[in-house]
């Protein structure tokens, strides 16, 4: 074999080798799933989260063609069944289907197991859950206006109940008091279900919870509804302004639900993903059981859930430092 055919020999080798090496991966992306898949809920069964991933397993299995299997790992406000995904092998298996704590938690914890920027790669956003401003209906304040005059009136005197720190719903009151400049005092419980029961009470004045904690007691006269926290109007509540649009610019608590893997799964699973979520949430019957736990269905790709991580963790961990948020 002469010097320059060693040589063609060689090179060819080197140009093959790695789409060989590939070869098994590609493969068994294209088949993927080939048995059944995990949805990691950080939180408890029943509670949110673990709704509305069980409104749409059903879809997504039958659009996959396999189990989905909703694996509960509560505690740490989400962070020990974050982690658990975290460590799982990147094959599209293992999947986290999560609340918008996933960016807040960052912000107010010292320490946790995991980079949520570096450690997960997004599928999609499944649904958005606004939080809702209620009152005790017999607070004299009705509007957003009237909050905030009231507010500046009487600086530090007025509360408003959350379902607990570093909440979503005590992230809302944080950053209203923010972007107002007012001095409402945060009373934290431990759930939705004592804040509303507090507030119908007449021991808060103020609450900021998510919907379906509230719709009912709005519905029949309990509660008194204000604002809500998305820039756009709850399709829940139509007749509810949003704080935007009552004069608070930059004012935005998305408490969203969305659906991530571990860092390293190959493209064509999370792009297969993304499209059976893509298809479960365009679904007629699955939109109207979301809308009736208070969420509209999102969709949409796994870049602009990325871009919503990204802006989010700024956005939180600037709040949690300027508010001096910490968990408990």
């Amino acid at each position: 074999m002469t010097p320059f055919k060693r040589w063609m020999r060689a090179a060819t080798l080197a140009a093959v080798l790695p789409f060989a090496a590939a070869a098994p991966a590609l493969s068994q992306s294209a088949a993927w799933p080939t048995k059944p898949v995990r949805f990691v809920v950080p939180f408890p069964p029943g509670g949110g989260t673990d709704v509305i991933a069980r409104i749409v397993q059903p879809k997504m299995q039958e659009l996959l063609g396999q189990s989905i299997v909703i694996d509960n790992r509560g505690g740490g406000g989400g962070s020990l069944g974050t982690d658990v995904v975290a460590k799982s092998p990147a094959d599209g298996y293992t999947v986290l289907f999560t609340l918008s704590s996933h960016t807040i938690n960052p912000a107010i914890f010292a320490k946790l197991p995991f980079d949520t920027a570096k450690d997960f790669e997004p599928v999609g956003i499944v649904a958005s859950l606004p939080q809702i401003l209620v009152a005790n209906p017999s607070v004299p304040i009705n509007t957003v206006p009237e909050l905030i005059a009231a507010a500046k009136g009487k600086p530090g005197q007025l509360q408003f109940a959350s379902v607990g720190n570093g909440s979503p719903s005590h992230l809302a009151g944080e950053l209203f008091n923010l972007r107002t400049g007012v001095q409402i005092t945060h009373i934290p419980y431990k759930g939705g279900g004592p804040a509303v029961t507090d507030t119908i009470g007449g021991q808060v004045p103020l609450l900021w919870v998510s919907i379906p904690a509230a719709a009912q007691h709005v519905k029949n006269g309990k509660l008194k509804p204000i604002a809500v926290s998305t820039v756009k109007r709850s399709a829940a509540f139509p007749d509810v302004p949003t704080v935007q649009e009552s004069g608070v610019a930059d004012f935005e608590v998305d408490s969203w639900y969305a659906m991530f893997v571990p860092a390293g799964t190959p493209r064509p699973v999370i792009q297969r993903l993304n499209d059976v979520l893509n298809q479960t949430v365009a679904d007629p019957s699955v939109r109207e059981k979301l809308l009736q736990q208070g969420s509209e269905a999102v969709g949409g790709t796994p870049e602009q859930l990325g871009r919503t991580v990204t802006a989010e963790l700024a956005k939180w961990a600037k709040l949690a430092k300027d508010a001096n948020i910490k968990a408990d």
